[in-house]
């Protein structure tokens, strides 16, 4: 990262539909903790906007006025490869970047979505048996955890989508990249495999509060398996509820969101930001949210 001569950071976000978005506040609760003048903007475009052209301009607009960096999500982190000077080798790997940095170098590319998977299960799994592991779904999030998972050395890891074309390309673009290991897409309804399975990972919206629902009984799966949850709103969706009701070990969603914000952070401003004090406030922010929801 190149050194910067104050500590200001300014910082954005750009997506489609961001608006509620909690990672403006997460950012610059901590950086200004760490001793940091931190700022964080919302640019909520909506994708049809901006052509490569434009989405070019925006961006190289950003660094010339100082911005320090930006994260990017739906419906950038895929369009912003084809013009910025510098990718990470798992960004180049899994095909997407939610972090742009700027610098002399011009602008770099990271991919935090699976550092931010692996920190979090990390803290929580860390010694827990993952050689044969179900995944269910395959889009921009479900990219991120299975690259995560495959890097953290699971043998066997089966990818479920209701599209089953979406599931083949994220076969067909890591089977190369791990040879040593194994990675499929599922047949049928698993019929037989389940109890299998050492856990499972849940990367579809299903869950979400405004897609209410259970992806999988948890009493399919064999009673050690453990369950992680990439969706954070609201925290305890019904399969972590269910999850944790059977005993078993459960990663909620949170944990995937604050391990993004704090290797953003960290890759911005060259500081270790706290997880513990980062989670705590995702969940006060949260908490309010729901309050306010309910007045």
């Amino acid at each position: 990262m190149t050194q910067r001569s104050t500590l200001r950071f300014r910082v954005g976000l750009l997506g489609e539909g961001i608006g509620q978005s909690l990672t403006p506040a997460m950012h610059v609760m901590e950086g200004r903790r760490l001793g940091l003048d931190y700022s964080y903007e919302l640019f909520d475009i909506a994708g049809e906007t901006l052509d490569d052209q434009g989405l070019e301009s925006f961006v190289r607009g950003l660094a010339a006025a100082g911005f320090a960096g930006l994260n990017v999500t739906h419906p950038y982190k895929q369009r912003v490869l084809s013009f910025i000077d510098g990718l990470s080798r798992d960004a180049r790997s899994i095909g997407a970047a939610n972090l742009l940095v700027f610098g002399d170098d011009g602008v770099t590319g990271h991919n935090t979505d699976w550092t931010g998977f692996s920190s979090s299960f990390m803290s929580r799994l860390r010694h827990a048996p993952r050689r044969s592991v179900l995944q269910l779904g395959s889009g921009g999030a479900g990219a991120a955890t299975a690259y995560a998972l495959l890097r953290l050395g699971v043998e066997s890891l089966v990818i479920s989508d209701l599209d089953p074309m979406r599931a083949r390309n994220l076969v067909d673009r890591y089977a190369p990249m791990f040879l040593g290991q194994t990675i499929r897409m599922a047949s049928g309804d698993l019929d037989g495999e389940w109890s299998e399975f050492d856990g499972v990972v849940h990367a579809t919206p299903t869950g979400m509060a405004m897609h209410p629902g259970l992806p999988l009984e948890p009493s399919r799966l064999s009673p050690q398996a453990w369950i992680a949850e990439i969706v954070y709103r609201p925290v305890e969706t019904e399969l972590v509820r269910a999850g944790r009701s059977s005993g078993r070990d459960v990663i909620d969603g949170s944990m995937m969101a604050v391990g993004q914000a704090i290797d953003s952070l960290r890759i911005l401003t060259g500081m270790e930001p706290d997880q513990a004090r980062v989670r705590a406030d995702l969940l006060a922010l949260l908490e309010a949210e729901e309050a306010a929801a309910t007045e």
